[in-house]
């Protein structure tokens, strides 16, 4: 007489439920590890548009055709190099100051926004430095 190998409903449903639970713990924590490597993106751009910043100024004596002009300079996005955009980048600039703003958008909308000035002053969510 042969015998039928099989699982039975029992034993799949087990099974359904342990991934059930490994997948409970799992999505949250790889959706964390996501927005914080986009925040980290975002701080990196920062340091580079940042850096342009200060190129245009050794050019020009002064920070003030930066105003609203950003993207003559550095890229207005993030990623800064194509791409569905995360954080969008601004600045608000006189003569001898600036302001760098990475504003939550797309995918990390609500997230809070990252800031660095001429002074290298570091803002995230009213800290006065970035997030880790």
């Amino acid at each position: 007489m042969m015998k039928n190998k099989a699982f039975t409903l029992m034993e799949l449903m087990i099974t359904v439920a342990i991934v059930a639970i490994l997948a409970a713990i799992a999505i949250p924590s790889y959706s964390h590890f996501v927005e914080k490597a986009k925040r980290n993106d975002a701080k990196q751009a920062l340091l580079a548009a940042s850096e342009a910043a200060e190129r245009f100024k050794a050019a020009n004596f002064s920070y003030a055709g930066l105003d609203g002009n950003l993207g003559s300079v550095f890229s207005t996005q993030v990623p800064v190099d194509g791409g569905a955009a995360y954080y969008n980048l601004s600045i608000a600039a006189d003569a001898t100051t600036y302001t760098i703003t990475a504003t939550a958008t797309g995918s990390m909308a609500g997230d809070g926004n990252l800031t660095i000035n001429q002074a290298g002053e570091k803002t995230y969510k009213g800290a006065t430095k970035w997030p880790d």
